[in-house]
């Protein structure tokens, strides 16, 4: 039955894969399936073309769907990736590494390498040399959840 459905549509097979994959990329999103999805219908426009011709057999369909969905692939991620600018809010999600650069003043002391510093509303745990509370302190970097600060 399937095999008689699959003669029966000829050409258009690939053009029913190509927007089966699109469709599945609007159910799952990833920007990954929208490229093979245009391989297959880029080989279905071929196949239209070409289906009467003897050397269009199936082998070389694989091998041509193949080829286009690498080259789609590797053209849509560099037209995707250079669409987007950069930032003005370089740090928007990170915070402890917008506060690179700041001062404040250790709030507990800084012993055996950790102490805490209170910047704007909130307290944040600092590695560094050990000093007592009190002392201004500059924040050098940031790994996450930590601060690592030095005297300044």
């Amino acid at each position: 039955m399937l095999d008689g459905l699959l003669a029966e549509l000829g050409p258009w097979n690939w053009w029913i894969v190509g927007f089966v994959l699109l469709a599945a990329e609007l159910i799952m999103p990833g920007v990954f399936l929208v490229w093979i999805g245009v391989a297959a219908v880029f080989v279905g426009a071929l196949s239209l073309l070409l289906w009467e011709h003897g050397f269009w057999i199936w082998q070389v369909q694989m091998l041509v769907f193949a080829l286009a969905a690498i080259g789609a692939t590797l053209l849509g991620r560099r037209y995707v990736y250079n669409l987007n600018p950069p930032s003005d809010e370089p740090y928007l999600n990170q915070r402890g590494a917008s506060l690179v650069g700041r001062t404040a003043t250790l709030h507990e002391p800084i012993t055996e390498g950790r102490g805490r510093i209170r910047l704007d509303d909130t307290y944040w745990i600092v590695m560094g040399p050990d000093l007592p509370a009190g002392t201004q302190v500059k924040v050098t970097a940031s790994n996450g959840r930590d601060l690592m600060v030095e005297k300044n």
